[in-house]
């Protein structure tokens, strides 16, 4: 069976956690690309080698765990040492999602990303749903979730934004997360396109 693959995605704080909730909550199968990267860094050796030495020693600490506060501030006030991240990480995430997408046993799969794009992603996946809300709406539901300060909060909205594709994926459907439209019936409705 072919699964169709489906990216939500969405700057942080849009509320792409909320329209992946809904879908499992519905019976669906949604790769947590965040999640997923965590566990793939905490478990491999070779990237925690690569860590160490292409981005700071002091990212791991003396037991070999990822110290991720220390990795966050240093990516995040520095675009090159966030593009090393990132390709340190996409190549595992992929072949991770494309090993799911084997072992799904349903027409569709989600992947929540919030870095589409630079991921590459974007060229594995059937259709694009993004998540929109406010700026301001977005740095507010961060500081509160995160307990981050407004500074380092743009800071990672700053470089999510720092990339933009030449050209977005060809199927994008818009789901809007403000609080003023309900959000399960969009997702309702983007669901029954699909049947």
């Amino acid at each position: 069976m072919h699964t169709t693959l489906i990216a939500i995605t969405g700057g942080i704080g849009s509320g792409k956690s909320v329209v992946s909730d809904i879908l499992r909550t519905l019976g669906y199968d949604v790769y947590d690309c965040d999640s997923r990267a965590k566990s793939i860094v905490d478990n491999d050796h070779d990237i925690k080698a690569r860590l160490v030495s292409e981005i700071a020693p002091d990212c791991i600490d003396a037991e070999g765990n990822v110290r991720r506060a220390r990795l966050a501030e240093i990516v995040f006030a520095d675009p090159a040492a966030l593009a090393r991240l990132n390709h340190l990480i996409h190549g595992a995430v992929r072949a991770d999602i494309r090993r799911q997408a084997r072992e799904c046993h349903q027409p569709l799969m989600f992947v929540e990303t919030a870095i589409l794009y630079q991921s590459h992603l974007d060229k594995m996946v059937d259709e694009v749903w993004e998540v929109h809300a406010p700026e301001e709406l977005r740095v507010n539901r961060v500081m509160l979730r995160n307990g981050l300060d407004r500074e380092k909060v743009m800071a990672r909205i700053d470089a999510q934004k720092s990339y933009n594709p030449a050209r977005r994926h060809a199927v994008v459907h818009e789901i809007v997360n403000d609080g003023s439209v309900p959000v399960l019936p969009q997702v309702e409705k983007l669901l029954a396109g699909l049947k």
